[in-house]
């Protein structure tokens, strides 16, 4: 049995084959209490003023209780287990199904571990892998050493890290790998991360929300318990997102191991994110216009092979530097592309005649040819600046708009296989297309010097 796992199971693979695996049996017991949070939620508070707080517990208990009872009969039907270069997934009771995930094409995968793992000793297992509509074969739950230790080899196979010691011929599953070593780039303070979020819009505002709240009782003289639930439930949304990405992005580290960074976040859900420097398409650099008071910018990533349809972002590891000054910010810059200096980025506006579709943000925008990436820079009040590898770009566009072919512009697109990649906007016409054909050749060139590498 693997440390903290659980055994093989009880049916037998076909011969010379690797045992298929279970999940944790705590895994129904997690998943049942996740469906409790989400019953209670869909419930809502008019459903407990309608029925009464005893039925409304009853109706919570019989969701809950059906949500164990399939969770249960989904993982003693679930298995998994290593075939060759490939990881195959088993499930289902009545329509038996079994996905099978080319390692090849794995790009990363993802320990997490949610509050409720956390104080349980399990993980959750993710992987992503090129050209995938979402994240595959999410193994929730296991032990945090099988995890680890069914990670490594997961990268192993793929090519992509050392391998780890071999499956005993017992069956027994797979030995705890050690953590693997790294250089420390960037550890963020979690006071600048609670600051940063306090200089954000909805922390701003929230104070003219407390005051409407109060002025409206007063007036009222008295609230009931569903207009006082949902002005809190509004408020809520309002510190939403500012809270999550405290909550997501605390005791942020990021590490640099050979050709790839390593990314841990989280307080309630740990994140351990393995990000390959190859995969990535584009560094954009944020500029939040209350932050510039401090000098702070934002790092963003987008990666090939990650899904942008994900409907939970934070499953997608765009996280570069949450915040940081400047320096910082050039440093990280500097190791995730090598040889750009961010205080030195080439860039020219539109031409006078785009302040007809600008007027207020002509100056702002500009785009620009450095030595090994394509820089475009956008936003007025929130600045903007996207850095595109010639090698990663996979194709060049040049559209224009009604208004742009009166004025003779056009906007030039640099796409790439992460999906937005970055625009020089309104540029001249004739300017457009000079520059998408330098785009053009430099990207060939720099794919071509790639291959040779």
């Amino acid at each position: 049995m693997p440390p903290g796992g659980w055994g093989p199971a009880p049916w037998g693979p076909p011969g010379g084959e690797e045992p298929r695996q279970r999940l944790h049996p705590l895994s129904p017991a997690l998943h049942g209490a996740k469906s409790l949070v989400v019953v209670i939620a869909g419930l809502s508070w008019s459903t407990l003023s309608r029925v009464g707080f005893g039925w409304f517990a009853v109706l919570v208990a019989v969701f809950v209780l059906g949500a164990t009872v399939l969770s249960v009969i989904s993982w003693w039907n679930t298995g998994y287990h290593v075939v060759g270069r490939e990881l195959r997934v088993h499930e289902g009771l009545l329509w038996r199904r079994t996905r099978a995930i080319p390692l090849e094409r794995l790009q990363a995968v993802e320990v997490v571990r949610p509050l409720l793992a956390q104080l349980t000793g399990l993980a959750e297992l993710r992987l992503e892998v090129v050209g995938g509509g979402k994240t595959e074969a999410p193994l929730a739950y296991l032990g945090v050493a099988e995890a680890t230790a069914l990670r490594q080899r997961l990268l192993a196979v793929a090519g992509r890290a050392p391998a780890p010691a071999p499956v005993p011929a017992d069956g027994g599953g797979v030995p705890a790998a050690p953590a693997p070593a790294g250089r420390r780039l960037h550890a963020v303070r979690n006071q600048d991360l609670l600051v940063s979020q306090l200089l954000t819009p909805q922390a701003f505002l929230l104070p003219l929300g407390l005051a409407f709240v109060v002025a409206q009782f007063l007036s009222e003289g008295s609230w009931s318990f569903i207009a006082v639930a949902s002005t809190l439930t509004a408020m809520a949304g309002v510190l939403l997102q500012p809270v999550r990405r405290v909550l997501d992005d605390w005791s942020f580290r990021l590490d640099a191991d050979g050709d790839t960074l390593r990314v841990h976040n989280g307080l309630l859900e740990t994140r351990m994110q393995t990000v390959p420097l190859h995969r990535v398409q584009t560094v954009g650099v944020t500029w939040p216009l209350l932050w510039r008071v401090k000098g702070w910018l934002r790092l963003r990533l987008e990666v090939a092979g990650y899904s942008a349809a994900e409907p939970d972002d934070r499953n997608r590891p765009d996280r570069l530097l949450p915040v940081g000054d400047a320096g910082t910010g050039a440093r990280v810059v500097a190791e995730v592309l090598p040889g750009v200096r961010l205080d030195a980025l080439p860039g020219t506006p539109p031409p006078v005649r785009a302040r007809w579709l600008r007027p207020l943000s002509r100056a702002a925008v500009g785009a620009g040819l450095d030595e090994r990436v394509f820089v475009a820079r956008s936003g007025l009040l929130t600045r903007r600046v996207t850095l595109v590898p010639y090698a990663r770009i996979q194709s060049v566009r040049v559209t224009q708009g009604p208004a742009q072919r009166r004025l003779r512009l056009a906007t030039v697109h640099a796409d790439t296989a992460g999906g937005a990649g970055a625009a020089a906007v309104d540029r001249d016409l004739a300017d457009a297309w000079a520059l998408a054909a330098e785009l053009t050749t430099r990207a060939r060139t720099a794919r071509q010097a790639d291959r040779s590498v």
